[in-house]
């Protein structure tokens, strides 16, 4: 029997609800099918995200592998289509995948060896860049989501959002949705990871490191940009700029692009804050972390 951790089983219910609690119920049963149907033998404890169960396991002959489950959502169901894409270049290999379910089977890295714990902060930036700069090398194939369609919403949620913060945070939400609007009529036709901070790497034998766990996109790379500037914390405004234009150096992307699609990235966060914060019973109100970014790069 599939032990399921209570942190996946907390967050599933969080944010998905019902749905969640009956993915959960069925994972169990979903991992001992999957584990017989693709002749796979378990080879140890069970690891999760905030969405995803995944297990370590031997596909026949003994080669290392991991069994992903998770529920099937719009983030999700692309992601089997950026692995294919990639074709393990900077990114694990994508072995199996059942269509209807969203199980895959991946290529095993080491699970023990996280881009985070390398630490050289300026290292660990570099590594990541180059990454992100292979990942968003290619055209996103068709059907995924799209920034132009991320972009449009949010600029339609953002004046009721910003309405309900306090003066300075609704400001910089305004910004924010301002120099959006300067670029949402070029979108950009990439494929994105959307993901890609200092977790969603690991060290691997094929490569010294491979993305895991992408949320696929197409759209403009320098949306890519600010989980890199938000783990690994450095509040120093010069550390933030260094590190974005390093990113965007790696990108070869023109740094206004870039800077306008990061303050995106802030405003679809903010907006999502904001709703968390309404269904709680909250007051809203942005992250200061992503606060002193936004501030640190439009000082410039």
């Amino acid at each position: 029997m599939i032990h399921v951790p209570e942190e996946l089983a907390a967050s599933q219910a969080k944010y998905n609800g019902a749905a969640g609690r009956a993915f959960v119920a069925a994972l169990p049963g979903l991992a001992a099918d999957f584990l017989d149907r693709w002749g796979l033998r378990l080879t140890g404890p069970p690891m999760h995200g905030v969405a995803s169960l995944v297990l370590p396991v031997d596909r026949d002959g003994g080669t290392p592998a991991a069994l992903k489950l998770q529920l099937l959502d719009e983030e999700s169901e692309g992601e089997p289509v950026g692995l294919r894409v990639w074709d393990g270049d900077g990114a694990v290999r994508l072995l199996d995948h059942d269509p209807e379910t969203g199980t895959m089977l991946l290529e095993r890295a080491d699970e023990t060896r996280h881009l985070s714990r390398l630490g050289d902060e300026r290292a660990a930036v570099r590594i990541l860049a180059g990454l992100l700069a292979r990942l968003s090398a290619r055209p996103a194939p068709p059907g995924l989501r799209t920034l132009g369609a991320t972009a449009a919403a949010m600029l339609g949620a953002a004046p009721g959002a910003a309405a309900r913060l306090g003066a300075a945070d609704a400001a910089l939400l305004t910004d924010c949705a301002a120099a959006v609007r300067e670029v949402a009529a070029e979108p950009g036709d990439r494929l994105l990871h959307w993901d890609l901070h200092y977790d969603n790497i690991l060290g691997a034998d094929r490569e010294p490191w491979l993305a895991i766990d992408p949320k696929p996109l197409a759209g403009d790379p320098g949306f890519e940009l600010l989980p890199a500037l938000t783990d690994l914390w450095n509040p120093d405004p010069a550390a933030i700029r260094w590190r974005f234009d390093l990113l965007a150096e790696h990108l070869g992307l023109d740094r206004d692009r870039a800077l306008a699609w990061t303050l995106g990235r802030v405003l679809q966060n903010g907006l999502w804050d904001v709703e968390d914060a309404v269904e709680a019973g909250e007051e809203p109100r942005l992250d200061a972390h992503q606060v002193v970014i936004a501030r640190a790069l439009m000082a410039r």
